[in-house]
Protein backbone atom coordinates (compact mmCIF):
# COMPACT_ATOMS: atom_id res chain seq x y z
CA UNK A 1 0.00 0.00 0.00
CA UNK A 2 1.80 3.41 -0.46
CA UNK A 3 2.32 5.79 1.51
CA UNK A 4 2.09 10.28 0.84
CA UNK A 5 3.83 12.96 2.94
CA UNK A 6 1.87 14.57 5.54
CA UNK A 7 -1.14 16.56 3.85
CA UNK A 8 -3.85 18.57 5.41
CA UNK A 9 -7.19 17.21 5.06
CA UNK A 10 -7.99 20.24 2.36
CA UNK A 11 -5.87 19.35 -0.11
CA UNK A 12 -6.16 15.61 -0.58
CA UNK A 13 -7.89 13.30 -3.04
CA UNK A 14 -9.26 10.30 -1.27
CA UNK A 15 -9.91 6.84 -3.60
CA UNK A 16 -13.14 5.27 -2.81
CA UNK A 17 -13.42 0.88 -3.35
CA UNK A 18 -15.93 -0.95 -5.56
CA UNK A 19 -16.20 -4.33 -4.35
CA UNK A 20 -12.75 -5.69 -2.90
CA UNK A 21 -11.75 -8.61 -5.22
CA UNK A 22 -14.43 -8.74 -7.47
CA UNK A 23 -13.63 -5.49 -9.92
CA UNK A 24 -13.76 -7.40 -13.03
CA UNK A 25 -17.17 -7.71 -12.38
CA UNK A 26 -18.33 -4.35 -11.50
CA UNK A 27 -20.40 -4.32 -14.43
CA UNK A 28 -22.43 -6.99 -14.20
CA UNK A 29 -22.58 -5.63 -10.03
CA UNK A 30 -23.49 -2.90 -11.53
CA UNK A 31 -27.05 -4.26 -12.47
CA UNK A 32 -28.74 -5.06 -9.32
CA UNK A 33 -27.90 -1.85 -7.69
CA UNK A 34 -29.16 0.15 -10.62
CA UNK A 35 -32.35 -1.90 -10.17
CA UNK A 36 -32.12 -1.50 -6.75
CA UNK A 37 -31.89 2.87 -6.97
CA UNK A 38 -34.52 2.68 -9.43
CA UNK A 39 -37.02 0.63 -7.06
CA UNK A 40 -36.36 3.06 -4.48
CA UNK A 41 -36.05 6.63 -6.16
CA UNK A 42 -39.71 5.49 -8.34
CA UNK A 43 -40.76 3.99 -5.24
CA UNK A 44 -40.46 6.79 -2.49
CA UNK A 45 -41.76 9.13 -5.42
CA UNK A 46 -44.77 7.50 -5.58
CA UNK A 47 -45.65 7.29 -2.45
CA UNK A 48 -44.48 11.79 -1.85
CA UNK A 49 -46.56 12.06 -5.02
CA UNK A 50 -49.94 10.20 -3.80
CA UNK A 51 -49.79 11.70 -0.13
CA UNK A 52 -49.50 14.91 -1.96
CA UNK A 53 -52.36 14.46 -4.53
CA UNK A 54 -54.79 12.88 -2.37
CA UNK A 55 -56.58 14.33 -0.32
CA UNK A 56 -57.54 11.70 1.58
CA UNK A 57 -54.19 10.72 2.51
CA UNK A 58 -53.68 14.09 4.94
CA UNK A 59 -54.01 12.93 7.69
CA UNK A 60 -50.51 12.89 10.24
CA UNK A 61 -49.66 9.12 9.65
CA UNK A 62 -49.31 9.89 6.14
CA UNK A 63 -47.30 13.00 6.52
CA UNK A 64 -44.99 11.44 8.37
CA UNK A 65 -44.43 8.70 6.06
CA UNK A 66 -43.69 11.66 3.49
CA UNK A 67 -41.40 12.33 5.58
CA UNK A 68 -39.63 8.50 5.80
CA UNK A 69 -39.82 9.15 1.99
CA UNK A 70 -38.06 12.40 1.20
CA UNK A 71 -35.38 10.59 4.18
CA UNK A 72 -35.34 7.92 1.97
CA UNK A 73 -35.07 9.71 -1.49
CA UNK A 74 -31.85 12.06 -0.11
CA UNK A 75 -30.10 8.68 1.57
CA UNK A 76 -30.00 7.26 -1.84
CA UNK A 77 -29.27 10.22 -3.81
CA UNK A 78 -26.36 10.66 -0.98
CA UNK A 79 -24.69 7.47 -2.55
CA UNK A 80 -25.88 7.02 -5.99
CA UNK A 81 -22.98 9.48 -7.89
CA UNK A 82 -20.05 7.42 -6.53
CA UNK A 83 -21.47 4.00 -6.15
CA UNK A 84 -22.42 3.82 -9.71
CA UNK A 85 -19.31 6.22 -10.88
CA UNK A 86 -17.17 3.21 -9.46
CA UNK A 87 -19.47 0.55 -10.93
CA UNK A 88 -19.62 2.18 -14.05
CA UNK A 89 -16.65 4.10 -14.66
CA UNK A 90 -14.00 3.15 -12.05
CA UNK A 91 -14.22 6.85 -10.76
CA UNK A 92 -12.47 6.65 -7.57
CA UNK A 93 -11.60 10.42 -6.94
CA UNK A 94 -13.38 12.19 -4.61
CA UNK A 95 -11.48 15.45 -3.09
CA UNK A 96 -11.91 15.36 0.67
CA UNK A 97 -14.78 18.24 0.71
CA UNK A 98 -16.65 16.52 -1.55
CA UNK A 99 -16.26 13.36 0.83
CA UNK A 100 -17.15 15.75 3.69
CA UNK A 101 -20.41 16.54 1.79
CA UNK A 102 -21.13 13.47 1.20
CA UNK A 103 -20.41 11.87 4.32
CA UNK A 104 -22.42 14.82 6.50
CA UNK A 105 -25.78 14.37 4.13
CA UNK A 106 -25.01 10.53 4.53
CA UNK A 107 -25.17 10.69 8.46
CA UNK A 108 -27.82 13.43 8.28
CA UNK A 109 -30.86 11.48 6.63
CA UNK A 110 -29.55 8.55 8.68
CA UNK A 111 -30.34 10.44 11.94
CA UNK A 112 -33.62 12.07 10.35
CA UNK A 113 -34.77 8.73 9.33
CA UNK A 114 -33.91 7.35 12.77
CA UNK A 115 -36.34 10.59 14.04
CA UNK A 116 -39.22 10.18 11.74
CA UNK A 117 -39.39 6.61 12.69
CA UNK A 118 -39.88 7.85 16.31
CA UNK A 119 -42.12 10.12 15.36
CA UNK A 120 -44.25 7.51 13.42
CA UNK A 121 -43.71 5.49 16.79
CA UNK A 122 -45.43 8.21 19.20
CA UNK A 123 -47.83 8.71 16.41
CA UNK A 124 -49.07 5.04 16.30
CA UNK A 125 -49.08 5.85 20.10
CA UNK A 126 -51.36 8.41 20.49
CA UNK A 127 -53.71 6.93 18.32
CA UNK A 128 -54.23 3.71 19.97
CA UNK A 129 -53.91 5.11 23.42
CA UNK A 130 -56.21 8.43 22.57
CA UNK A 131 -58.21 7.74 19.41
CA UNK A 132 -60.30 10.74 20.55
CA UNK A 133 -57.77 13.40 21.07
CA UNK A 134 -55.96 12.09 17.95
CA UNK A 135 -56.66 15.00 15.40
CA UNK A 136 -56.07 17.84 18.37
CA UNK A 137 -52.54 16.17 19.60
CA UNK A 138 -51.48 15.70 15.92
CA UNK A 139 -52.02 18.78 14.06
CA UNK A 140 -50.28 20.16 11.19
CA UNK A 141 -48.82 22.86 12.64
CA UNK A 142 -47.19 20.48 15.50
CA UNK A 143 -46.01 18.02 12.37
CA UNK A 144 -44.73 20.75 10.86
CA UNK A 145 -42.56 21.88 14.07
CA UNK A 146 -41.52 17.96 14.25
CA UNK A 147 -40.13 17.93 11.10
CA UNK A 148 -38.43 21.29 11.58
CA UNK A 149 -36.68 20.47 14.51
CA UNK A 150 -36.03 17.08 13.06
CA UNK A 151 -33.51 18.48 10.37
CA UNK A 152 -32.77 20.93 13.28
CA UNK A 153 -31.91 18.30 15.38
CA UNK A 154 -29.61 16.38 12.84
CA UNK A 155 -27.93 19.55 11.28
CA UNK A 156 -26.89 20.70 14.94
CA UNK A 157 -25.56 16.94 16.46
CA UNK A 158 -23.20 16.22 13.22
CA UNK A 159 -21.66 19.14 12.12
CA UNK A 160 -18.98 18.94 14.68
CA UNK A 161 -18.53 15.51 13.92
CA UNK A 162 -17.95 16.44 10.66
CA UNK A 163 -15.99 19.47 10.99
CA UNK A 164 -13.51 18.35 13.66
CA UNK A 165 -12.42 15.98 10.35
CA UNK A 166 -11.11 19.56 9.52
CA UNK A 167 -8.12 19.49 11.85
CA UNK A 168 -6.68 16.22 10.64
CA UNK A 169 -3.63 15.27 8.82
CA UNK A 170 -3.45 12.29 6.38
CA UNK A 171 -0.04 10.83 6.16
CA UNK A 172 -1.05 7.21 4.86
CA UNK A 173 -2.90 5.51 2.40
CA UNK A 174 -5.60 7.62 0.63
CA UNK A 175 -7.85 4.35 0.09
CA UNK A 176 -11.37 4.27 1.70
CA UNK A 177 -12.87 0.67 1.95
CA UNK A 178 -16.09 1.67 0.61
CA UNK A 179 -18.14 3.08 -2.69
CA UNK A 180 -19.16 6.17 -0.60
CA UNK A 181 -17.59 8.56 2.56
CA UNK A 182 -17.68 6.21 5.77
CA UNK A 183 -17.16 8.76 8.56
CA UNK A 184 -15.27 5.72 10.81
CA UNK A 185 -13.39 4.58 7.63
CA UNK A 186 -12.21 8.60 6.91
CA UNK A 187 -10.45 8.76 10.37
CA UNK A 188 -8.73 5.66 10.16
CA UNK A 189 -6.65 7.07 7.50
CA UNK A 190 -5.26 10.22 9.83
CA UNK A 191 -1.89 9.95 11.29
CA UNK A 192 -3.11 12.94 13.68
CA UNK A 193 -5.13 11.90 17.32
CA UNK A 194 -8.42 11.16 16.55
CA UNK A 195 -9.57 10.52 20.20
CA UNK A 196 -12.08 13.51 20.09
CA UNK A 197 -13.30 12.99 16.54
CA UNK A 198 -14.59 9.33 17.88
CA UNK A 199 -15.79 11.05 21.41
CA UNK A 200 -17.84 13.22 19.12
CA UNK A 201 -18.80 10.95 16.50
CA UNK A 202 -20.24 8.08 19.27
CA UNK A 203 -21.71 11.07 21.54
CA UNK A 204 -23.55 12.15 18.36
CA UNK A 205 -24.55 8.56 17.46
CA UNK A 206 -25.57 7.65 20.92
CA UNK A 207 -27.40 11.17 21.78
CA UNK A 208 -29.59 10.44 17.97
CA UNK A 209 -30.19 6.84 16.89
CA UNK A 210 -29.14 5.57 20.29
CA UNK A 211 -32.07 7.16 21.70
CA UNK A 212 -34.49 6.93 19.31
CA UNK A 213 -34.10 3.26 19.70
CA UNK A 214 -34.89 3.45 23.60
CA UNK A 215 -38.09 5.56 22.62
CA UNK A 216 -39.11 3.52 20.08
CA UNK A 217 -38.55 0.14 22.15
CA UNK A 218 -40.40 2.20 25.02
CA UNK A 219 -43.49 3.26 23.00
CA UNK A 220 -43.55 -0.30 21.54
CA UNK A 221 -44.02 -1.61 25.43
CA UNK A 222 -46.74 1.39 26.28
CA UNK A 223 -48.52 0.05 22.69
CA UNK A 224 -48.80 -3.46 23.59
CA UNK A 225 -49.60 -2.71 27.11
CA UNK A 226 -52.40 -0.02 26.15
CA UNK A 227 -53.81 -2.68 22.86
CA UNK A 228 -54.02 -5.71 25.79
CA UNK A 229 -55.76 -3.73 27.70
CA UNK A 230 -58.54 -3.92 24.96
CA UNK A 231 -60.73 -6.45 26.11
CA UNK A 232 -62.12 -7.53 22.06
CA UNK A 233 -59.99 -8.96 20.23
CA UNK A 234 -60.95 -8.01 16.74
CA UNK A 235 -60.30 -4.35 17.99
CA UNK A 236 -56.84 -6.15 19.60
CA UNK A 237 -55.94 -7.68 16.33
CA UNK A 238 -57.49 -4.03 14.30
CA UNK A 239 -55.03 -2.10 16.48
CA UNK A 240 -51.59 -4.16 16.35
CA UNK A 241 -52.54 -4.15 12.19
CA UNK A 242 -51.73 -0.87 12.48
CA UNK A 243 -48.17 -0.90 13.46
CA UNK A 244 -47.36 -4.27 11.09
CA UNK A 245 -45.94 -1.38 8.60
CA UNK A 246 -43.98 0.26 10.64
CA UNK A 247 -42.26 -1.64 12.99
CA UNK A 248 -41.10 -3.43 9.72
CA UNK A 249 -39.63 0.01 8.76
CA UNK A 250 -38.09 -0.03 12.18
CA UNK A 251 -36.74 -3.46 11.16
CA UNK A 252 -35.02 -2.49 7.78
CA UNK A 253 -33.59 0.45 9.35
CA UNK A 254 -31.91 -0.95 12.49
CA UNK A 255 -30.95 -4.85 11.69
CA UNK A 256 -28.84 -3.65 8.95
CA UNK A 257 -27.38 -0.40 11.01
CA UNK A 258 -26.43 -3.12 14.04
CA UNK A 259 -25.12 -6.04 11.54
CA UNK A 260 -22.39 -2.95 9.93
CA UNK A 261 -21.61 -1.57 13.50
CA UNK A 262 -20.65 -5.44 14.38
CA UNK A 263 -18.85 -6.45 11.17
CA UNK A 264 -16.74 -3.36 11.91
CA UNK A 265 -15.56 -3.85 15.69
CA UNK A 266 -15.84 -7.88 15.50
CA UNK A 267 -15.71 -8.90 11.74
CA UNK A 268 -11.77 -8.16 10.97
CA UNK A 269 -11.38 -11.16 9.84
CA UNK A 270 -14.48 -11.37 7.59
CA UNK A 271 -13.47 -11.30 3.48
CA UNK A 272 -13.24 -7.51 2.89
CA UNK A 273 -16.66 -7.44 0.36
CA UNK A 274 -18.03 -9.05 3.05
CA UNK A 275 -18.12 -5.84 4.90
CA UNK A 276 -18.50 -3.45 1.74
CA UNK A 277 -21.75 -5.22 1.00
CA UNK A 278 -23.50 -4.74 4.49
CA UNK A 279 -22.41 -1.39 3.99
CA UNK A 280 -24.62 -1.03 0.82
CA UNK A 281 -27.50 -2.83 2.00
CA UNK A 282 -27.47 -0.56 5.23
CA UNK A 283 -27.85 2.17 2.52
CA UNK A 284 -30.12 0.52 0.34
CA UNK A 285 -32.34 -1.83 1.91
CA UNK A 286 -34.54 0.91 3.86
CA UNK A 287 -34.89 3.54 0.99
CA UNK A 288 -36.26 0.07 -1.49
CA UNK A 289 -38.43 -2.04 1.24
CA UNK A 290 -39.98 1.35 2.80
CA UNK A 291 -42.57 2.07 0.07
CA UNK A 292 -43.02 -1.68 -0.87
CA UNK A 293 -43.89 -1.93 3.20
CA UNK A 294 -46.29 0.75 3.14
CA UNK A 295 -47.86 -0.51 -0.80
CA UNK A 296 -48.29 -3.81 0.71
CA UNK A 297 -49.30 -3.37 4.18
CA UNK A 298 -51.27 -0.27 4.04
CA UNK A 299 -54.73 -0.07 2.17
CA UNK A 300 -55.11 3.82 2.22
CA UNK A 301 -51.50 3.85 0.67
CA UNK A 302 -51.87 0.50 -2.31
CA UNK A 303 -55.68 2.06 -3.28
CA UNK A 304 -54.17 5.50 -3.95
CA UNK A 305 -51.00 4.18 -5.61
CA UNK A 306 -53.37 1.73 -7.77
CA UNK A 307 -55.60 5.31 -8.51
CA UNK A 308 -52.48 7.04 -9.21
CA UNK A 309 -50.94 4.14 -11.70
CA UNK A 310 -54.66 3.62 -13.42
CA UNK A 311 -54.83 7.27 -14.41
CA UNK A 312 -51.39 7.13 -16.03
CA UNK A 313 -52.25 4.30 -18.07
CA UNK A 314 -55.36 6.26 -18.85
Amino acid sequence: MPTFQNTTASSIIFLLTGVPGLEAFHTWISIPFCFLYATALSGNSLILFVIITQPSLHEPMYYFLSMLSTTDLGLSISTLATMLGIFWFNAREISFNACLSQMFFIKLFTVMESSVLLAMAYDRYVAISNPLRYATILTDSRIAQIGVTIVIRGTVMLTPMVALLKRLTFCSSRVLHHSYCFHPDVMKLSCTDTRINNAVGLTAMISTVGVDSVLILLSYILIIRTVLSIAAPEERKKAFSTCISHIGAVAIFYIPLISLSFVHRFGKRAPPYVHTMIANTYLLIPPVMNPIIYSVKTKQIRKAVIKVLQYKEI
